[in-house]
């Protein structure tokens, strides 16, 4: 009974803390559970009921197989608990969602004993989460004449499971919670510095917003019980900068609904709104929850009397209020009607796209998935009856325009559609299921996804897919308690699943923390290819990719395949010529602002950017690809040209039999399945069968963005512009700045080189510009702590070999040690060079940080509030993101420097080039 007393023990610690008792995963501790259960003297068997019946997860965990074996005794008779009837033990199997709990329904259903079977049979109709080997075993008892089979096949074609579930209410009453004002990061709703506990939801969730918010949640619902919460990004957009499925669940545990009495802290049914919507990413973790997502639009630009927007003195569009949300506001979401209305019905805004049929369903069934393996289900019994499936569920929206080209993206989906009508050519809109080619886990969020295979019941990683990765780079900074306990563990079973992972369970190869979006960029090998990653900036320079939740990320590993709508395109090309004295980053940032202008409003927002990018090597053009996160796009394609693309193809061929030669392939030989794939799609571009992805001349895009190279003069630096009176306009991405704005006089107190937006020539820039000071000045001094993080280790070993490497390590003060690696994250810097593993260190926030109240210059991507640094009451933390020699400059001057002074020092230093494809 040790197991079951260090258990109480755990009860009694987290009780201090306000904390119930954690749901139970572990089969030796549910072993333990039942054999007190069936001591009818035992002191502690009352309570061993509750968290048998109550408190264990149910899917593919070790507790849910010693479960769901002793409920199958219970019902055959052969364990009596008079608590636990055979009839409430078949309820019970029915909330565990699939593997061992559908195995039993199996074995019982396909029985001798026909009463027994038929109940049985009749709980299997409403499970949805059913696998190959489940699905055989039907097949095979109706083809021996099994009627239990027979009738269970039948229910599957009518799909039951799906329409003897509730409708969705035809008005849903709401009252408002303004969760911020602004765009509100998902790092409000589930901060990076907390990401160790998202896998356990009830502590996870007390870091939602804060405890001041989640009082006046619980106030709200208790003043309103018949009401829904509704949270809200007054004046901008709810969910932005990372694909956090923990702040979804967050937002569920908070004002959610309950998925079932038998599973602790799983809530779904979130509501969520903001003035300009919900960022795509953000939207599509909403609709696995099954929950809403409403653009408001309740804040409009004032037109002056030519009818052109009014700006304030700051030249940004001056807003009216067309409607109050403030906190504690009723109103009606008529979903028959598709609006949102006040208390008294008056119609407010259309909110028809937070309603499609497609919607509908997923909040019907509770999760988009659920929905997911419904029709592969429906369509397997169908088939096996020789009939045709009952038409249940929405058709695919397929929208076809005569004569319209395709855009890249269209391209992309077509090749890779499933289930759509045979030689139809589908645009932007159609709703499609895709096969997806590689999937993505990165380690902040793999135990999320860990679980959330355990409750679809799925055990190994689905044939469909070319190949997956876990990634150990959010977590590489510090290999503090907290790592030490969930990753060796995260990497075991994502390793069991079918995954390479960063990490060797067995220890036999070096852990390999390179970033994830690097080794993704490696490992897709494909321009035609769809990927599918478990973070915003899963934006690959070749082919399409599309950061994701958790849940969305587990649904790719298990069937092999995604769902959504093909999104629109903006088409993005450039002209003029590339500045000597300028990097690639500052185009980036120049596109930004670009677009802003030319546009007015964010056109890239929840769409494609199709960048013509054609000359950049893939690790280049990862630059612009995983910027467009903060673009708030969809996703991103870069247009390649051949040579171009077999270049980075060959390179990314390299590296995987880096990867081999380390020791990381599979039994699958899922790399060297990869370095074949990749030399087909060679020799495909090559021949001239295959070139290289384009869109059709005739395609059409949403807008059209041409940025001019020639007016881009000086570096261009992203700022938070913390202390805007307009709250809404800080931390938004949408400010670039040149550097003279700054004056060469804002004082910097940190420096920060690394993540996923710089690549080896990053590394090799600050080599130089060490070179040129040490000759100029004898040494190279720091006014400001840097901190360099290569993104990959192959990045180490090439700089090492290269003889770039040495002067890094002449000026480091720290340099890292993978035989020693850091336990404890660092609170304090001093003024010189840290060489930091490879990984995202800083950018991620979960691990190292500044010092609170500092001013931060980065390469990062992040400037969200309190990510990379936190306020103090005197000051306000900010985080400005440019480019690497900007970045290193400002460290050794202490401050920003003046264009003369960047121009200057960056005088005969290879920065990256660029120059527009000739055929552009």
């Amino acid at each position: 009974m040790s197991l079951y007393l260090d258990y109480l023990a755990e009860i009694e610690s987290r009780a201090q803390q306000g904390l119930s008792p954690k749901p139970i995963d572990d089969g030796k501790l549910l072993s333990e559970i039942i054999a007190l259960i069936q001591d009818a003297g035992s002191e502690h068997r009352a309570e061993a009921l509750k968290f048998f019946i109550y408190n264990t997860l149910p899917g593919t965990t070790s507790a849910a197989a010693v479960k769901a074996a002793f409920l199958k005794q219970i019902i055959l008779g052969e364990a009596i608990v008079p608590e636990i009837t055979p009839a409430f033990s078949l309820e019970l199997l029915s909330h565990m969602k699939g593997g061992p709990s559908v195995e039993v329904l199996l074995d019982i259903a396909l029985g001798d004993d026909a009463a027994i079977a038929a109940q049985a049979g009749d709980v299997l109709k409403t499970q949805v989460f059913l696998y190959d080997a489940d699905l055989f075993r039907l097949r095979d008892a109706y083809a021996a004449g099994n009627e239990v089979a027979k009738a269970v096949l039948e229910s599957y074609a009518k799909a039951e499971f799906f329409t003897k579930l509730p409708d969705v209410e035809d008005e849903i009453k709401v009252v408002t919670f303004i969760a911020g004002e602004g765009d509100i990061s998902t790092d409000l709703l589930s901060p990076g510095n907390q990401a160790h506990s998202r896998s356990d939801r009830e502590l996870h969730g007390q870091c939602m917003i804060s405890p001041e918010a989640q009082k006046q949640i619980v106030a709200l619902k208790a003043q309103h019980p018949d009401k829904r919460v509704m949270m809200i990004a007054e004046k901008g957009t709810m969910g932005v900068g990372s694909s956090r499925m923990s702040g979804v669940n967050n937002v569920a545990l908070w004002t959610g609904k309950q998925q079932s009495p038998y599973v602790p802290f799983v809530n779904y049914a979130p509501v969520v709104a903001g003035t300009n919507g919900i960022s795509p990413i953000f939207a599509t973790t909403v609709d696995v929850t099954g929950g809403i997502g409403i653009n408001l639009k309740n804040w409009v630009k004032m037109n002056g009397p030519d009818g052109k927007p009014i700006l304030n003195n700051d030249g940004n569009p001056v807003l009216e209020e067309k409607f109050s949300v403030e906190t504690g506001t009723i109103l009606k979401i008529d979903v028959k009607g598709k609006k949102l209305t006040d208390e008294a019905g008056n119609e407010l805004v259309d909110v028809a796209a937070a309603f499609t049929p497609q919607k509908m369903e997923f909040m019907k069934a509770g999760s988009s998935y659920a929905i997911v393996f419904g029709k592969k289900l429906q369509t397997f019994a169908a088939e096996t009856l020789g009939i045709e499936p009952t038409p249940v569920f929405a058709p695919n929206k397929e929208i076809t325009v005569e004569g319209q080209g395709l855009t890249a993206v269209e391209k992309i989906f077509n090749r890779n559609a499933v289930g759509v009508t045979p030689g139809k050519v589908l645009h932007a809109g159609s709703d499609v299921r895709v096969k997806v080619n590689i999937v993505g886990s990165q380690d902040t969020t793999g135990l999320m996804t860990a679980q959330e295979l355990e409750a679809m019941a799925a055990t190994v990683i689905s044939p469909l897919v070319d190949g997956a990765y876990q990634s150990g780079c959010h977590t590489a900074s510090v290999w503090d308690k907290k790592a030490q306990a969930n990753i060796p563990k995260l990497m075991s079973f994502m390793n069991n699943f079918g995954l390479i992972t960063a990490r060797d369970p067995k220890g036999v190869y070096h852990a390999m923390t390179d970033v994830i979006h690097k080794v993704l960029n490696d490992i897709t090998v494909d321009d035609w290819a769809i990927i599918i990653g478990g973070d915003s900036h899963t934006r690959m320079s070749k082919g399409v990719a599309f950061g994701a939740d958790s849940g969305t990320v587990a649904l790719a590993l298990a069937t092999g395949e995604a769902t959504m709508p093909i999104p629109q395109s903006v088409k993005v090309t450039f002209k003029g010529r590339m500045q000597p004295h300028m990097d690639f980053r500052d185009v980036v940032h120049a596109t930004q602002a670009q677009m802003l202008k030319q546009c007015g409003d964010n056109v890239f927002q929840g769409r494609i950017i199709e960048v013509h990018i054609g000359t950049l090597l893939a690790d280049q053009a990862f630059t612009f690809t995983d910027w467009t996160a903060e673009m708030k796009a969809k996703a991103s394609i870069c247009i390649s040209d051949n040579e171009t693309l077999i270049g980075s193809l060959e390179i990314a061929k390299a590296r995987i039999q880096i990867m081999i030669d380390k020791g990381m392939e599979n039994a699958a030989g899922t790399l060297k399945g990869l370095i074949a794939k990749a030399d087909a799609r060679i020799a495909e571009i090559r021949s001239g069968t295959k070139p290289a992805l384009a869109p059709d001349p005739n395609a059409k895009y949403f807008a059209e963005v041409v940025v001019d190279l020639d007016v881009i003069d000086e570096p261009m630096i992203a700022d938070p512009d913390v202390n805007n009176p307009d709250v809404s306009k800080r931390y938004t991405h949408d400010t670039i700045r040149p550097v003279s704005y700054y004056g060469g006089t804002k004082k910097v107190d940190l420096g920060f080189v690394g993540s996923c937006m710089v690549h080896k020539g990053d590394m090799k820039i600050i080599a130089q510009m060490f070179r040129n000071i040490e000759k100029a000045e004898g040494k190279v001094e720091f006014k400001a702590p840097l901190v360099v993080a290569p993104p990959t280790y192959n990045i180490v070993d090439e700089l090492k070999a290269e003889g770039d490497w040495e002067i890094l390590r002449k000026y480091s003060g720290f340099e890292f040690d993978d035989v020693h690696p850091k336990t404890a994250n660092r609170t304090a810097y001093e003024n010189m060079l840290y060489l930091e593993r490879p990984g995202c260190n800083l950018c991620m926030g979960n691990q190292e940080k500044a010092e609170k109240g500092d001013t931060v210059l980065a390469t990062s991507t992040r400037l969200f509030q309190g990510r990379v640094v936190e306020d103090t009451a005197e000051k306000k933390g900010e985080s400005l993101l440019a480019s690497t020699p900007v970045v290193v400059l400002s460290t050794i001057l202490g401050r920003t420097p003046s264009a003369d002074e960047y121009k200057s020092a960056v005088a005969g230093i290879d920065l990256t080039k660029f120059a527009p494809p000739k055929a552009a």
